[in-house]
């Protein structure tokens, strides 16, 4: 209590009286213009919205609470209580509660002054940091910092139009337009160069690039573009950077453009001619899938692919091994190929009862199955029932005890694929768009674009899983295993591919044998429902 009675007696029946000396002014006030108030000016909107400020106010206390308004009195009366003013640490600011309305007196200047004054404290720091013996890095630091606070002020001057007096009113310089535009690429260009000392060359390269937006003929903007451009070991695009410095006015001898142009020559010329050399490949691809698909479709064949990613992040179990479920890795790089007036494909022969596959490049359409097993899987001569096949230790690979399945991914009924499983390429482009992705994941575009591959891929797979989960309830409620239509050794490969149950997956043929009388072809028979049998034309 004593320390109350000291508070009362130091200033607060002052602080109290004054406050409550405003509160009866404002209702003098109220009262005066209610008696003055003339019934023609019952419609003015702007004394009535007056009125109701007032009535508030007196109401609610300035907009405080009795016990707000005795808070903040005993606040102002404790000797703690440090007034913003008199603080002498930036805690003791924040404390008052009054920081962000004191930063703000600094910025009492014009855009322009700001603008003047931050681009010559970085230039002042930047010749500190190259001044500095010790090798300070936080003098360039600084510098970008305040090349950065004066390029946000530019970005806030009005230009003015040529002949404009409206400058004649104060002391700032002003600019046009295009004026204003070398500035700013000005500022870029210096925190660019800032960003030099520190090896900061992505950034480099950011600011080098934003300087050349507003001043396309800065030649030390294409000079910085360039130097970034060589130490990211971006050879063609350093090479570009140095062949616009040069085509400047006046600049086609310019020293630091010759002298980097010279030692990046070889480079330069190199990555442009291998670049050449993948978009030759590429057109040629482009072109290749162009026939396959018109191939395909006049054929009646159909086209799927799989999932070129397994997982969606990289925390995901199963990222070691992407594509530890796809087909289309000893297929990379093969195509359906039109050779002597006749069609091949490449071809997977899988034997799961061994756990071994054979790869077959070329397989023409008007081939006989047999043929070619019989060539693979040649029958026991001379009572010599051994087979010439290492892994074959029970001696059952011969053509004629072999059984030959493809399995049916998809239905016409389907709307919506499992993501493991095989959907349909429903036209060219989207045929084209996925062969590419398979070329680019294994680096044919280099590493940048197959990260951007892996992350399209990824997110078409996260949408795929998150439509199967809401129809299904779970990514895991799979569909039963596909079901197989076993071959007749005698068909052609085209009877096979265009049977309407065929869906020739990542541009090649898949056929699963077994021999006839091994368990696991049991096996695989109780798992996978046979839903058919083609047979030569001839014999049907």
């Amino acid at each position: 209590m004593a320390k109350q009675d000291k508070k009362d007696e130091a200033g607060g029946k002052p602080g109290r009286e004054e406050f409550d000396d405003l509160m009866n002014k404002m209702s003098d006030v109220k009262k005066k213009w209610d008696e003055e108030k003339d019934s023609d000016d019952e419609d003015d909107e702007t004394g009535h919205l007056l009125t109701q400020a007032i009535d508030m106010a007196l109401e609610q206390g300035r907009g405080w609470s009795a016990g707000e308004k005795e808070a903040y009195l005993e606040k102002l009366l404790d000797d703690d209580f440090i007034p913003p003013i008199f603080a002498e640490s930036a805690e003791e600011v924040e404390k008052s509660g009054l920081a962000e309305a004191f930063s703000s007196l600094k910025y009492d200047d014009t855009p322009t002054q700001l603008m003047v004054n931050f681009k010559k404290m970085g230039n002042e720091s930047f010749a500190n940091g190259k001044r500095n013996v010790t090798n300070n890095m936080q003098y360039y630091r600084d510098a970008v910092n305040h090349y950065y606070e004066a390029f946000a002020w530019a970005q806030r001057i009005e230009p003015m139009l040529p002949g404009d007096l409206k400058a004649a009113d104060n002391d700032d310089p002003t600019y046009t337009e295009q004026e204003l535009d070398a500035l700013k690429a000005t500022i870029c260009c210096n925190a660019a160069l800032a960003h030099t000392q520190l090896k900061n060359w992505g950034l480099v390269r950011e600011q080098a690039n934003k300087a050349i937006i507003f001043d396309d003929k800065n030649v030390k903007a294409w000079f910085r573009l360039a130097k970034a451009h060589q130490m990211l070991q971006s050879w063609e695009e350093a090479g570009d950077a140095i062949d616009k410095g040069l085509a400047l006015p006046g600049q086609e001898n310019n020293a630091d453009l010759k002298k980097l142009h010279k030692l990046l020559s070889a480079k330069v010329q190199r990555a442009r001619k291998l670049r050449q050399e993948r978009e030759r490949a590429r057109a040629a691809r482009v072109s290749h899938v162009k026939q396959v698909w018109k191939h395909c479709k006049d054929s009646k064949i159909q086209l799927g692919r799989v999932p070129l990613v397994a997982s969606v992040t990289d925390d995901e179990d199963g990222t070691d091994d992407e594509s530890r479920w796809h087909h289309h890795r000893p297929n990379s790089g093969n195509l359906p190929a039109l050779a002597l007036h006749e069609w091949t494909w490449p071809c997977m022969f899988l034997y799961p009862s061994h756990q071994q596959s054979d790869f077959v490049r070329q397989f023409g359409e008007s081939e006989m199955l047999a043929l070619r097993m019989a060539e693979m899987f040649p029958e026991a001569e001379d009572g010599n029932d051994e087979t010439a096949i290492p892994w074959d230790h029970n001696n059952e690979f011969m053509c004629s005890k072999l059984a030959v399945y493809f399995e049916v991914h998809c239905s016409d009924s389907d709307t919506l694929v499992h993501p493991d499983f095989v959907s349909k390429l429903k036209d060219q482009g989207e045929a084209m768009r996925f062969y590419e992705a398979s070329r680019a994941l294994l680096g044919d575009e280099g590493a940048d674009m197959a990260n951007v591959v892996k992350a399209v891929e990824r997110k078409n797979l996260y949408k795929q899983r998150k439509a199967w989960k809401k129809k299904h309830g779970s990514i895991w409620s799979k569909p039963d295993p596909c079901p197989v239509v076993r071959v007749h050794p005698a068909v052609t490969l085209r009877e096979i591919l265009v049977d309407p149950r065929m869906v020739a997956a990542n541009f090649f043929v898949t056929l699963i044998l077994f021999p006839e009388n091994h368990p696991a072809h049991e096996a695989f028979l109780k798992e996978h429902k046979c839903v058919g049998l083609i047979q030569p034309k001839e014999a049907s």
